[in-house]
């Protein structure tokens, strides 16, 4: 399976933030979150990823405000939010901070008063009776869009294109890519890739859309973790989804790597409540393995039982005070700056290290030529774990990136771990 497209040059080292506009500041709007822009752009943010920025239909709504991705509009903005103009200025700020934009975009289906049911009711799917359905019986706030329909490809690809060309926007995150037709995304791309370069993130995990998209949701880590942390899996199940990934994606899919997003939050609670002590963790392993992190607003306070309600307004709990921020800093930073570390690219090497506690330690190796990053965790709640390094993958003197102390791997094989500790070095 190739992708015909060509990944934007700065994908491979990127990540990406999520914003939940309406629940980031008391005054939810465009013109409040572009203030936190300067915090963000320290952290090492690179990629803005904007939860829908569409009006939200009224009808059959959830709650008080009513989901994002039940849209009455592809074309307008929110007025929740602020204006177009409120909007076009904030990714131009973003993008003089060095910062990439790229929104969700909805393509399966639109809440149940979208203009399209009065212009063009033949855009979507019916049930027995003709009445417009939908795609779920649980997802009762919205209706589905029947792409059968050549018309609506065309109006679809028409509304993207309009983001594009108004905001210059740098690129998609796709949601439930994988219940739209594979061949609209081609067409989609394709003439939308003709305007401008663009990213493309694929809320899925089924490789055939590697054809089309750059990146991909590792649903498949993310659940596995959350196993972890419960005690229903051991390593062999973190090796398992991780040697899956290595042999059934092409070697050049980008995997969105994650703790939390949304979805998550809201449904299932935050990482802490799913994932325990193994939280920060796991959040090292989504930044240094093969991949591109995701993080969530509100991960860098932590959020540590904080769920956001999703059709309400619910702020999340800003303190003046980001105990993460240098922790994400410090690891975007690697990422950023040390090939060893792209995703992605077929000149890296990955090399899972052998230790003398292998049903606790998990560490590998990333090579790029002559740089390198040596990860060690301790995904265990033993404390005081010794072991060794065993073979000669890792050698030479690394820095530890946190401490900024020196080690020789070559002398020094020995290491000692407290429960949930962990370890990232660069040579």
């Amino acid at each position: 399976m190739n992708n015909i497209y060509k990944t934007v040059d700065w994908a491979n080292s990127t990540n990406i933030y999520e914003v939940n506009v309406r629940q980031y500041t008391s005054e939810g709007t465009f013109d409040a979150f572009a203030k936190e822009l300067p915090r963000l752009k320290d952290m090492g943010i690179q990629t803005i990823w904007f939860m829908p920025v569409t009006p939200i239909s009224v009808k059959n709504r959830k709650g008080t405000l009513g989901s994002y991705y039940a849209c009455s509009d592809y074309i307008t903005i929110n007025p929740e939010f602020g204006t177009l103009a409120d909007f076009k200025k904030l990714v131009k700020k973003a993008h003089k901070l060095g910062f990439k934009v790229i929104i969700d975009w909805v393509a399966n289906h639109t809440g149940w008063d979208h203009v399209w049911t009065k212009s063009n009711p033949g855009f979507y799917s019916l049930d027995e009776e003709g009445a417009f359905r939908p795609p779920f019986p649980d997802w009762e706030d919205v209706i589905h869009l029947d792409y059968d329909n050549k018309e609506l490809r065309k109006a679809m690809i028409a509304a993207m294109k309009f983001w594009i060309k108004e905001c210059d926007l740098d690129g998609f995150r796709c949601d439930m890519a994988h219940l739209v037709p594979l061949d609209f995304w081609k067409e989609a791309r394709t003439e939308l890739d003709a305007m401008k370069p663009l990213f493309w993130l694929a809320e899925t995990e089924e490789v055939n859309y590697h054809e089309v998209f750059d990146a991909t949701y590792a649903w498949s880590l993310l659940h596995t973790m959350e196993k972890y942390w419960k005690q229903e899996t051991g390593m062999d199940g973190i090796d398992a989804v991780l040697y899956r990934y290595s042999d059934s994606f092409p070697s050049t899919a980008l995997r969105a790597l994650f703790t939390s997003n949304h979805d998550e939050n809201s449904h299932s609670g935050s990482e802490y409540e799913r994932m325990g002590e193994s939280a920060r963790t796991f959040a090292v392993l989504c930044a240094t393995w093969v991949g591109l992190p995701l993080i969530y607003s509100g991960q860098e306070l932590p959020m540590m039982n904080k769920r956001l309600q999703f059709f309400d307004k619910d702020l999340i709990p800003w303190t003046g005070k980001y105990e993460l921020h240098d922790f994400y800093k410090t690891l975007l930073a690697l990422r950023l700056n040390n090939p060893a570390l792209r995703a992605g690219d077929d000149h890296v090497r990955t090399y899972r290290l052998e230790t003398t506690a292998n049903a606790h330690v998990f560490a590998y190796l990333h090579k790029y030529d002559e740089r390198e990053v040596v990860v060690i965790l301790n995904l265990s709640s033993v404390d005081q774990l010794r072991f060794d390094i065993i073979g000669s993958v890792a050698e030479g003197v690394y820095i530890n990136v946190f401490s900024g102390m020196s080690s020789d791997f070559t002398e020094e094989k020995t290491f000692e771990l407290n429960q949930w500790e962990y370890l990232v070095f660069e040579k």
